[in-house]
């Protein structure tokens, strides 16, 4: 897959159409950590889901992803602003 093969990082992330990756889109490619739950039934008659489940938690821990902490241009600007004001006052 795009997020797991290093190979493949570095440019536009495809992701797939359905609602589970819909709903994860933000995190998985996002700047937030993300956990996953993996549901596996023991069932032979649910064999397949579980071998899919198992194989998109297999790809999806080999994703790496670097949080970064976003911070308001303002808000940096204004406290740039108010330790210069105390500065000048001292």
């Amino acid at each position: 897959s795009a997020l797991a093969d290093v190979k493949k990082r570095g440019g536009h992330i495809p992701y797939r159409d359905s609602k589970l990756t819909r709903l994860l889109m933000d995190s998985i490619g996002g700047d937030g950590r993300t956990m996953m739950i993996a549901c596996v039934s023991p069932s032979a008659k649910n064999i397949d889901e579980t071998s899919n489940t198992l194989h998109f938690a297999s790809r999806a821990k080999n994703i790496v992803n670097t949080p970064v902490v976003q911070v308001d241009a303002q808000a940096v600007a204004l406290h740039q602003l108010q330790a210069s004001l105390r500065a000048l006052q001292e």
